[in-house]
């Protein structure tokens, strides 16, 4: 399948372009063309943000002046979601065929479960962080809507767009991909933060229902994880070569493992909330028997990721928007890991929550000086150099 089509208005020269102060957007035939390219895989730089704020917040270790810092991530995290959201705005407001034409490129379309992911990362953090600034009322009225939002929009993706890609997309025997996770994965996003609002929701049966459609969401994912795992291992086996753009996503396999098992030890706290024993006893003895051994293939997935990187950067790793796949995956992995350390009070698990956080935040500060730098000369704002092989 070739690229989305260009449907903006013709480039100006460089003698009639607008000039900005300091090289500003250099890379643009026009400031407007920053609109032009906007696809949904722009909302994984939310993800990423969002998520270094809600990992500080589980850490099982006191770190001084930590959670005030969180709170300023959390902040920039909400900003550039409203940011972002406006921007996309005038995305499909002025390129509505490059809009619409992003679900049928067989790359681009597996992003549209970044949107989704990222409502939910922001509501979580504006209840655990934000409610200390607005209020706890203000702060779960956000989280509801930011999450059924969410919510609606990940069980969506997660059908529509495996389905899209079974009956439309023209899929190359090595097109499997860590991308094809990115459309699965939000309802067990949506699992993990939905134990947040159980304690609030009114007892009796909307406190059930809430809990259980957590745990079917968390089966959603988790199946649907598991499958694409196999043919992306499949693929890395049998097609040793793919494009260096792409090396980055292997990363988000992490995502649902990391993710599992903070949603299997959340739910697994506020299951005596809503069910009776024995099954609240069952819920929180399976968050530790389910979250260990998935934590375990999850740190063999995270050295096996960091070879695969660490051999491509050695060949030349250019900066993309797939970068972003370094943070929120890792992230899951540090929440995952400090609710078993909570659950057991193991200290080496409290150690490796530590570790991985510092490695998401020496990640994320990263790819977000690499973001900010492709932003301004506006060279990221064109369409990444992807190919439907892959």
């Amino acid at each position: 399948m070739p690229p989305i089509p260009d449907t903006a208005a013709p480039g100006v020269s460089a003698a009639t372009r607008p000039r900005l102060p300091f090289g500003l957007l250099r890379d643009l035939r026009h400031p407007a063309q920053i609109f032009e390219h906007l696809g949904p895989n722009w909302y994984a730089s939310v993800m990423g943000t969002g998520i270094v704020a809600n990992a500080a917040v589980t850490l099982p270790v006191h770190v001084t002046g930590l959670r005030p810092a969180a709170t300023l991530v959390w902040v920039l995290a909400a900003a550039l979601l409203v940011a972002l959201t406006a921007a996309w705005a005038v995305h499909w407001r002025r390129h509505p065929t490059r809009a619409r034409a992003h679900a049928d490129h067989p790359v681009t379309a597996h992003f549209w479960g970044a949107p989704a992911m990222a409502l939910m990362t922001v509501g979580a953090g504006t209840l655990t962080l934000g409610r200390h600034w607005i209020g706890l009322p203000t702060a779960l009225a956000v989280d509801t809507v930011l999450w059924l939002s969410g919510t609606v929009l990940g069980l969506v993706t997660s059908v529509w767009i495996p389905y899209r890609a079974m009956t439309r997309h023209s899929v190359a025997p090595d097109g499997a991909f860590g991308g094809w996770l990115m459309p699965v994965v939000p309802p067990m996003v949506s699992a993990a933060n939905g134990a947040l609002l159980v304690p609030y929701a009114a007892a009796g049966q909307l406190r059930l229902t809430l809990l259980l459609a957590c745990y079917a969401m968390f089966g959603i994912s988790l199946f649907a994880a598991l499958i694409i795992t196999v043919q992306i291992w499949s693929r890395l086996v049998h097609h040793t070569s793919q494009p260096a753009a792409l090396v980055p996503t292997v990363w988000i396999v992490l995502g649902p493992l990391g993710q599992s098992v903070t949603a299997a030890n959340a739910l697994g706290s506020v299951a005596p909330l809503a069910l009776p024993r024995p099954y609240a006893t069952g819920a929180e003895v399976f968050g530790l028997l389910y979250g260990l051994p998935a934590w375990g293939f999850a740190m063999m997935w995270l050295a096996l990721a960091a070879a695969l990187t660490a051999r491509t950067v050695r060949a030349g790793l250019p900066f993309s928007l797939t970068w972003w796949s370094f943070t929120f995956p890792v992230g899951t992995c540090v929440t995952g890991t400090s609710a078993l350390a909570m659950r057991t009070g193991s200290a080496a698990l409290q150690g490796a929550s530590a570790v991985l956080y510092v490695f998401l935040v020496v990640s994320w500060c990263t790819v977000a000086v690499r973001t900010v730098r492709g932003c301004a000369r506006g060279g990221l704002f064109l369409p990444p150099p992807l190919t439907a092989s892959t």
